[in-house]
């Protein structure tokens, strides 16, 4: 049995009658204020939660990674990284219900999409390319825009006890899942509690693929068609207040992860550890007109990484009393000339806050004006464990900051009937700094240059500040039928993250410690970095029977980028084997196709049948014709 669930679901216990919410609310009239039926730019795709409790899995990227267009970077087993159209990591801006979050840790193990578990995701919108400037900025690729469950009410007089259980069991690593969520509601005042837990051990490949079974550590060995440091244990909670007027609506929202372990098949480390506190307010109110919503977020990080149960764990031959470096321990001191791991430690704490207003104008178009502002302050720093790791802390990143202030306005009108329009700009600013750093020693003669390194990045300003000017364009023909067309242009601006300015180290175990791409290689931060520009075009076009029953949609696009951060060689460069690169800018080249279907067969006796499917190709390559860009996927096709 490869997979068994299990899920109760909305089991009622009412002080009055069970009722489901109201249908047409307050909260419902502050939700569809200024929102078209389909809104310009369209989504690359949207993706319903609903189903999400019934996957064995811990990962909620895994449900966005079947849209067109989208492509999955595996990493750990509950932190996948998303790509959009041959763009991934920090190039993609990632929201959780208005929080701006981003990663902390030199290898991305904590992406903002995993302290989502898939059952708390109600639902998504992905934007690639053509995401409008009020969606987020600081990012080429696009947005994905994941939102939880909304508050829910009784009807007026009544109460509301609803709770859910599920679980989910997968054979392949012995993964299982279970959540629980319990609501208690009137109408006027709601409160949902969220709880989960999901777990896995090494899982199995289709074969052997090793052809070793040893690990390097002493009397730990891992079969051959097991992948090793691929474990996971995460829990999640939450818990969510909310309370609502005849037009306003307000939220407070509490969240706590805990990470004992996560393995990373494509890093040098595991994840031994990693907690993340959050606080979240948001509040709606409805004006004559229009709408204003505020909304504010704190978080808290802290990260852990070291040598997991899969890997070696002792280096060096000799201990102090002369015998081989053999003890068997996950956790522990050094013991004489002999290296106890790599204690790395991350500590992060992000703030941000948004104002957003729109109002429908006596023309019949819509104006939406907005600002945000967030901050993450980040320390990065390794213990020592001997064996020239020591006898000092390694200062990757000394008070690392980086503030984002941005100013939009957005304008959406219909010039003819058949025609509708949206122009956008935003202004933003990026400031980021670091403080002086150091290396395990002071010594002239540490090992790998720590001390002349160090030293040199010391002796420079390292306070970086950029401005973004992002634009969209974008024009919708529905001439009514079957057939609508769009097409649109974005101009788009991202500002490197404090992992690409500030690493400093060289030295070949340093470097390894800092790859935000799980390639294998060491990357070196350069403070000279310039910010990454994109401009795209793209057209979307929409054929569907008007009974619904059949639709299709095809979208090529094109993306230039100029300074495009990628990475060059750091000293000497080995073909074929794993070296030191430092980030550089380059100019790069995106383009390619999408396409979407959907064919709904009607019943037969054995039920409804539908086909449905997408398909996707794209191609990425530096401008000078020297290589290709990383992270592309070759053409794929899904059918369902």
């Amino acid at each position: 049995m490869s997979t068994l669930l299990c899920t109760l679901m909305s089991a009622s216990l009412l002080g009055a009658a069970a009722v489901d919410p109201e249908p047409a609310t307050r909260l419902d009239r502050i939700e569809v204020i200024g929102q078209r039926t389909r809104p310009l730019p369209a989504p690359l795709g949207q993706v319903d939660g609903a189903d999400a409790t019934r996957r064995a899995g811990a990962d909620a990227a895994v449900l966005i990674g079947t849209l067109p267009g989208v492509a999955l970077r595996g990493n750990g087993g509950a932190s996948a990284h998303p790509v959009l159209r041959g763009l991934g990591g920090d190039r993609v801006r990632i929201r959780i219900d208005d929080m701006d979050l981003v990663a902390a840790c030199p290898n991305h193990m904590n992406p903002p999409l995993s302290y989502l578990d898939p059952a708390a995701l109600h639902g998504a919108t992905v934007y690639a390319g053509l995401a409008p400037v009020s969606a987020g900025g600081d990012a080429i690729a696009g947005v994905i825009a994941a939102r939880t469950a909304p508050p829910r009410f009784a009807e007026a007089g009544s109460s509301l006890l609803e709770g859910r259980i599920g679980a989910g069991y997968r054979d392949n690593g012995d993964a299982w899942r279970s959540d629980a969520s319990l609501l208690l509601a009137d109408d006027t005042l709601s409160a949902r509690l969220e709880a989960a837990r999901a777990r896995s051990d090494n899982y199995r490949a289709g074969g052997d693929f090793r052809t070793s079974t040893a690990t390097g550590r002493v009397g730990h060995t891992v079969p051959l068609d097991e992948v090793g440091s691929s474990a996971y244990d995460t829990r999640n909670a939450a818990l969510t207040l909310a309370a609502r007027g005849e037009d306003w609506l307000s939220e407070l929202g509490f969240g706590y992860q805990d990470v004992p372990f996560q393995g990373y098949p494509n890093q040098r480390m595991d994840m031994t550890g990693n907690t993340q506190r959050r606080l979240r307010f948001a509040h709606a109110h409805e004006l004559a007109g229009g709408s204003l919503r505020l909304s504010a977020f704190s978080e808290e990080v802290e990260h852990a990484m070291d040598f997991g149960p899969d890997r070696r764990y002792w280096y060096g031959s000799l201990s102090g009393s002369g015998q081989p470096c053999a003890p068997i321990r996950f956790m522990g001191d050094p013991a004489g000339t002999c290296a106890a791991g790599m204690p790395m430690r991350s500590e992060a704490d992000t703030r941000g806050a948004t104002l957003s207003w729109e109002r429908s104008l006596a023309s019949g178009s819509l104006l939406r004006v907005g600002g945000e502002w967030s901050r993450q302050q980040l320390e990065d720093y390794w213990l020592p464990s001997g064996g020239g790791m020591g006898p000092g802390v390694f200062r990757n990143i000394l008070d690392g900051e980086r503030t984002r202030g941005a100013l939009y306005g957005e304008w959406e009108s219909q010039p003819a009937q058949a025609w509708s329009q949206s122009l956008g700009l935003r202004l933003e600013r990026v400031v980021s700094d670091a403080g002086t750093v150091s290396g395990y020693s002071s010594a002239p003669n540490a090992m790998g240059g720590q001390a002349a390194e160090a030293a040199a990045f010391n002796a420079r300003d390292r306070r970086r500040s950029d401005l973004h000017v992002d634009l969209s364009a974008l024009l919708r023909y529905a001439p009514g039928g079957a057939h609508s067309l769009e097409f649109g242009y974005a101009r788009r601006t991202r500002s490197p993250n404090l992992y690409e300015r500030y690493p400093w180290s060289s030295w070949a175990m340093a470097a390894a410690m800092n790859n935000l791409l799980g390639d294998g290689n060491g990357y070196v931060g350069n403070l000279d970095l310039e910010p990454e520009t994109a401009q795209t075009l793209a057209a979307t076009w929409r054929w569907a029977r008007p009974d619904g029953r059949a639709q299709f949609s095809v979208s090529p696009w094109w993306t230039r980028v100029d300074d495009y951060i990628d990475a060059e060689p750091f000293g000497s460069f080995q073909p074929g084997r794993f070296n030191v690169l430092r980030y550089a800018n380059v100019d790069a080249e995106l383009y390619g196709i999408d396409a979407e279907g959907r064919l709904d067969l009607g019943e037969t006796a054995i039920g409804r049948l539908a086909l449905d499917g997408n398909a996707s190709f794209s191609r990425g390559r530096r401008r000078d014709g020297s290589d290709r860009l990383y992270e592309q996927m070759p053409p794929r096709l899904r059918l369902g």
